[in-house]
This record gives structure tokens, sequence and C-alpha cells, in this order.
């Protein structure tokens, strides 16, 4: 990014000069609109004038520089050493280009401000003023305050929001990215017109999709499409003031995943991990390099005579040949004497669960054809493959949510009571672990989940958004309450704002962990947020400008700025 300009009238990189920016006469600061221009040319939205800035727009979308052009632009940078460590010198022309971009610029400084009659008073606002009124804040802040995340997910939401001020504080990073992916579409449920609050919850969306697991290359364009959508529907509901350079900078973030790949693989946690530990290598704050420097080289000695040294363990070094045991108890066991149906349910299950494709007995299968023992273990916490599970009372007195488990199984459907031609098909069930117990088989033992499910019929719904709404009061599937610990997903349930019967099911996030080329050293571990939704929904697109909804605010307070 060297001689960029990074702030101002171009601070888009990739637009550069073709960047549309306007500074705000009134409060000082840059916006950046007019996304039209990258719809497709004959879009209807390209037509309208009232909804957006009162003018039409048919001009084209800046063209990326290409390797050739960059390269110019580079050799044209003169670098000289200093007493600050070096300047930049650009040589710059008065080029026509850059005439013609200031003369737009100019004109888009007076397409910014229409002049709207109000009663006998004229103002100048913007095409939508949109706020959050008092309660609308309190809303928001009670449904945060009030969510319970699963261990590992974020920090404590409840100590994020402050209910005194009504807003959030204390952020870190991560944060900011499970609010915007996940939790902000839950708590804006109820709040503001619902043009304006789908258009958000679009937006979450789309951050979602773009941090898959997984990126199909065919749907980037229509990733593409769908962010600029959300940008033109947002410069019609939002001030100009909300369109900083960073809410401009997402219309290019589709182009940077088909250069740059997934963005979990190039995202800056990693390195905010490291300099932590950098960070406690100081100890004269006078001379912080020196210290880092100093320490780090220290470890990296003692790390590789440790290698030659023989019955000598390094203190603080994990070793590289210690197994992490990713299936283990959290808590201590309690003996039970569980009743003969309900030991029966569960070994019946466990039996059912087994591979029977093979025709080869092995002698796991010898020793669970025996049964169990008529005494089990109970826990209120258990680590299943490295994911935390823990019962509904354990999570009733922690501020952590980690019961919610959900399970895809076999069942067979009908269409009615008179249909003959059953299909099997894939069905999701949702439920809360009541209880966590280890079925004692002699010679090894089994982790088995007693849930609540939701019963399917009338306790589960989704809504037009794609989330899935279940009803925690009904219970169903009695006889069937046992599944493996292996079996079960895990997720979480958040009380829905417009309606409390109703919680929405929002999915855990996974962790994997990857090795080094030798395959013996674990490196860093990174943290999947899996969609909650099937989806993005389709979008209308009204051709006509004057059936777009009314989108000033009259219901809250506001500041009106006189001519």
């Amino acid at each position: 990014m060297s001689g960029c300009v990074v702030k101002g009238y171009y601070e888009s990189p990739i637009c550069a000069e073709k960047t549309y920016s306007t500074r705000l006469k009134h409060c000082r600061k840059m916006s950046y609109m007019v996304h039209r221009r990258f719809l497709p040319s004959n879009h209807p939205y390209r037509r309208q004038k009232k909804a957006f800035n009162g003018n039409q727009e048919f001009n084209t979308a800046p063209r990326p520089l290409s390797g050739h052009e960059v390269l110019e632009r580079v050799e044209r940078i003169n670098y000289r050493m200093g007493k600050f460590g070096g300047k930049l010198q650009l040589k710059m022309g008065k080029t026509k280009d850059g005439v013609a971009a200031r003369l737009d610029l100019m004109e888009m400084n007076v397409r910014s401000e229409l002049a709207l009659r109000i009663g006998d008073k004229k103002t100048f606002l913007p095409p939508a003023c949109y706020t959050l009124s008092k309660d609308e804040k309190r809303s928001i802040c009670n449904s945060l305050s009030g969510m319970k995340v699963p261990e590992g997910y974020s920090s404590n939401v409840k100590n994020l929001v402050s209910m005194k001020d009504l807003k959030l504080v204390d952020l870190k990073s991560h944060d900011y990215h499970t609010l915007m992916q996940q939790l902000l579409p839950v708590a804006i449920r109820g709040v503001l017109p619902k043009h304006v609050r789908d258009t958000i919850t679009r937006l979450c969306f789309y951050f979602n999709e773009l941090y898959s697991n997984v990126m199909d290359v065919s749907k980037l364009d229509e990733l593409q499409r769908e962010i600029v959508m959300i940008l033109c529907l947002l410069e019609k509901y939002f001030p100009p003031l909300f369109f900083d350079i960073m809410i401009h900078l997402t219309v290019h973030l589709v182009r940077e995943v088909k250069l740059c790949g997934p963005v979990w693989s190039r995202h800056m946690y990693p390195f905010e991990r490291y300099m932590k530990i950098l960070k406690g290598y100081v100890r004269n704050r006078n001379r912080p390099e020196g210290c880092i420097a100093e320490c780090y080289i220290a470890e990296e000695a003692v790390e590789f005579c440790s290698d030659y040294l023989s019955n000598v363990h390094t203190i603080g070094i994990p070793s590289r040949d210690r197994e992490v045991q990713r299936t283990k108890p959290l808590s201590k066991a309690i003996v039970h004497s569980a009743s003969h149906n309900e030991l029966q349910q569960a070994h019946l299950y466990v039996e059912r669960a087994i591979d029977h494709s093979t025709h080869q007995i092995s002698e796991r299968l010898k020793w669970i054809s025996r049964g169990p023992r008529k005494k089990v273990l109970k826990y209120s916490g258990y680590l299943i493959d490295g994911v935390t599970y823990a019962t509904k009372e354990r999570d009733d007195v922690r501020v952590t949510q980690n019961s919610g488990v959900s399970l895809v199984a076999k069942t067979m459907q009908v269409s009615s009571a008179k249909d003959k031609n059953p299909i099997m098909t894939d069905m999701v069930f949702y439920g809360l672990i009541e209880e966590i117990w280890s079925l004692d088989y002699h010679n090894f033992q089994i982790p088995m989940f007693k849930c609540h499910w939701v019963e399917n019929n009338n306790g589960i719904k989704v809504d037009d958004l794609g989330f899935t709404l279940v009803n925690l009061n009904r219970i169903g599937f009695k006889s069937e309450s046992f599944i493996l610990g292996s079996q079960a997903k895990k997720v979480f349930f958040v009380e829905d704002p417009e309606d409390p019967l109703w919680s929405i099911v929002l999915a855990a996030p996974t962790r994997e962990s990857f090795e080094n080329a030798n395959g013996d050293e674990l490196e860093d571990i990174v943290i999947h947020y899996e969609s909650s939704t099937r989806g993005l929904p389709s979008m209308e697109v009204d051709d006509e400008d004057d059936n777009e909804p009314q989108c000033l605010r009259e219901d809250c307070d506001g500041t009106w700025i006189d001519n």
C-alpha cells in the first residue's frame, strides 16, 4: 500500500481517484456513498431519484488497477532516508482525470443535500434520518444482557451492556465479530421498521457467509451482488454520516476472497495472541524491544538444548509428544442407581448406534452385548471431542450456556394418515441436556446424554429470515431421551425479543487445530462460526420510486438543521 492515500477524498485504495466522497459541512466528516454504480446497468434502482440523492445514477463501477498499472505508480515513488526514518515523495501531475474527479466531487457535494419541505419550515436533511429511540435502545440492551453464550464463544455479554447509559462498552475485537455475525440480528428483532431491520440483518448474514469455513466459488458473484444491494438499501434508510470508509470497503471484500482465499486463514487473531506473549517478555518498559529479543532468544536456546538432554523437561514449554485428552469428565462423578427402564433404554440406544455393516464381531461389541453395570456415573459437565457440554441444572447457576444440543437423525415421514408410502428423511431435533451418564461396560465407558427434546410438530418453526425458533416448554419423545455424546452437536438458545415463549437457535462455534509439516506439533487453533439460518432469503426490488416506504422518523429525538 506504499504511496496510497489513506484519508480524505480518495481514502478507498481500490476506487482510488474514482472514489465518490463528500465532506459533510456541519459534522466536518467524510461520507462515501453512491453504491448504485456497482449495480447492473439496467437495475431499477439506477433510475430512482426520491429514495436516494435526488438524481439518477448511470455511471459504471471503478475498475481496479491491474498489476502493470500498480507497477507504474510504484516506480514514480522516490524514497529518501532522513532523520525520521525516511520520506516518501510522489510525483503526481494535474492530469485530466484528476480534474474530472474533482468536478465529480463538487457535483456530489451539491447532490448530497436535499431540501425537504416540512410544514412551513425549510430544512436541509439527508434522504433518511434513522436513529434508535430510548425504548428501542432499552429493548436491545435488555435482549443482549439476558443472553447466555457457550463457553469460549465470547466475553460475558452481560458485562458488555451498560443499562445506565444504554450502550455497549469494553468490547474486544472478537466480541465485535460475534455481535455482528450472530447476536445483533437477534437483538434487533422487534425494533425498527421491518424493512430497515431486514436490511441490517442481511448485512449480518453477509459477514456470516463471508467468514464461512468453506467458500463456494460459484456463489461469490451472488454474494457480491448481495452486498451491493444491501449498501443501496442502507443509503435509502440512513444519513450520509453513517457511510464512513469502513462501510464502503465492504463492497470490496468479496474481491479479496477471490484473490486471497477464505477470511479465517488470514485474520489477525494469531498475531494478536502471539503479541500478547511477546508483551509478557517486557521487564524494562524503557527498553521493550531489547527485553523481547533477549527473552525470545533465551526461550529458543532452552527449547533447542532440551532436545539433546535426556530425562530433562523444560519449564513453561509444553511437551510435543504429550497427547491432549479431548474426551473427559469435567466434574466429579456421582454414583447413581438407575432404574431398569432407563438403563434398558440407554443400552438399547447404544446397540442401535453400533455400526453393523461389518460381519466381524469385535471385542468392543462382545462387551456391549453383555450389558452395562447397574451403577452408572453421573456428571454435571463433560468434554466430548474438545467441546464442553453441561447439564441444564449447571447452566442455571453459571453465566454460560452449554446444555443445548441438536441431533440429525433418520426418521420415517408420511404426508397423511392414509399415506402408505412413507419416506426416510433427515430431521433435526433440538433439546437440553438434563443428565450426563457414563455407562460402564466393564472394559470401557460410553458417555451418554439424557435430554428433554422439543416436540417437532408444534414446538419448532422457521421465520421468513431463516431463523429456527423452538418452544422449550413443549417436550416430546420422552421414551427416547438418550443419545451418544459423540452424536450431539452443540447449539445454544436465545429468547426471542418478539415472543418470550420462543427461543432462537444459534450454532455454537467449532474449533479446528492444524499440525505443522512434520505432523507432530499443533499450530494455531481456528474458530469457525456456522450460519444459524438457511441461507440468504430472496430480496424483492420495487421498480417504482414512489412505492418505497417512508424513511423519515418522527418518533424519536433528533437535530433539525435550518436553511
